[in-house]
């Protein structure tokens, strides 16, 4: 793994946004299982995750499609969590590096000052 991989993991784990991101895995996985269950175009779970994860980007190709009631409501389920989830683990991780550049900036310009206040001593 890279070292920007790790620490974007590093800061979903510390901001609490890696449980959002699981939840949506989790979200994906019963959902496809369901639609399996329940949906005659989808035969394998496979299947149902594929169209699960195109569901919830937007993309929607349209080589499997919910005709059942049930198939229609976790569609709409999915595509809800999946954009609230693309909406929100970015912008909890923007956040905290955003903080994180501010809080060592603060740092550094406390360190010029107080330097700068025992220069008289030299």
């Amino acid at each position: 793994m890279t070292k920007g991989f790790k620490r974007f993991v590093s800061v979903l784990k510390h901001t609490g946004a890696i449980h959002i991101f699981w939840s949506y895995v989790l979200v994906l996985c019963i959902a496809s299982i369901v639609l399996t269950l329940c949906e005659p175009n989808i035969s394998r779970v496979t299947d149902g995750l594929w169209y699960c994860f195109i569901a919830s980007t937007t993309v929607g190709f349209g080589d499997i499609v919910a005709t059942t009631l049930i198939g229609r409501i976790i569609t709409v389920v999915v595509v809800l969590y999946g954009i609230v989830t693309a909406a929100m683990v970015p912008g909890v991780a923007l956040t905290y590096y955003l903080e994180y550049v501010k809080s060592k900036e603060t740092e550094t310009t406390s360190l010029f000052l107080e330097k700068l206040e025992n220069l008289p001593d030299l």
